[in-house]
């Protein structure tokens, strides 16, 4: 079954030249020109990946990540014309899986498609069954997790994270480890991209963020889950 993947950018000349590289790989592609666009095909298609811009008309990538958040896990990857590390972060925090920085080579950008959808498909293909720890249960078919039978909302590299941790209970990975098991031993990112994923992990997992309960820090080392 051919992947279908949303393009996001108001720059008609980039997203024809996205669309015809995806396509060629065979590949099923969508288009958006603006914010509002763009979330509107996300609430009525099933996308196997997001292409999102961060400067679009009507409503900012940014804006347009976190509604996406509210509905659905698609893995997204923002697309930004600044290089700084302000834009970078944002994108995760708000929900996105990776950054690319504008100008861009495409065969970058379909290696990261390729790998994220690579990942993902192999999850669901080799993930079936239930992992319990403690609090929490992991539904590795479906990719939901609850803690104390109620749901929680996670992204795709979220979810990696912490089932990567509770499949390891007292396991302490470093931010490289980390950064290398969750996005690959190619992702140019650092390991603040790890920082900022685990303070998010804590914020939806945790009773109380400042004193985790199940994401612990070991000082000057990295990060293990203790059930």
């Amino acid at each position: 079954m051919a992947r279908k993947v949303l393009v996001v950018d108001d720059e008609k000349l980039i997203v024809k030249g996205i669309r015809f590289s995806l396509e060629q790989d065979g590949m099923d592609v969508d288009c958006a020109y603006d914010g509002e666009e763009a979330l509107k095909r996300a609430e009525e298609n099933h996308y196997d990946m997001i292409l999102l811009d961060v400067m679009l008309p009507k409503m900012n990538g940014f804006e347009v990540c976190q509604r996406i958040r509210e509905f659905s896990k698609v893995p997204i990857i923002m697309l930004t014309a600044r290089s700084d590390d302000m834009d970078k972060i944002l994108g995760l925090e708000y929900g996105a899986d990776d950054y690319i920085t504008k100008p861009f080579n495409i065969l970058e950008v379909k290696a990261r498609i390729k790998a994220i959808i690579r990942r993902t498909s192999a999850e669901h293909a080799a993930g079936s069954g239930i992992l319990e720890s403690g609090d929490i249960k992991i539904d590795t078919e479906s990719r939901r997790i609850f803690v104390k039978s109620k749901e929680i909302n996670l992204t795709g590299r979220e979810f990696d994270m912490i089932y990567l941790l509770v499949k390891n209970p007292g396991k302490v990975y470093d931010r490289d480890d980390l950064l290398k098991a969750v996005w690959g031993a190619d992702y140019p990112g650092d390991a603040r991209t790890v920082d900022v994923h685990v303070r998010r992990l804590r914020e939806k997992l945790e009773p109380n963020p400042s004193e985790p309960r199940y994401v612990h820090t070991k000082w000057g080392v990295g990060y293990y889950y203790q059930p």
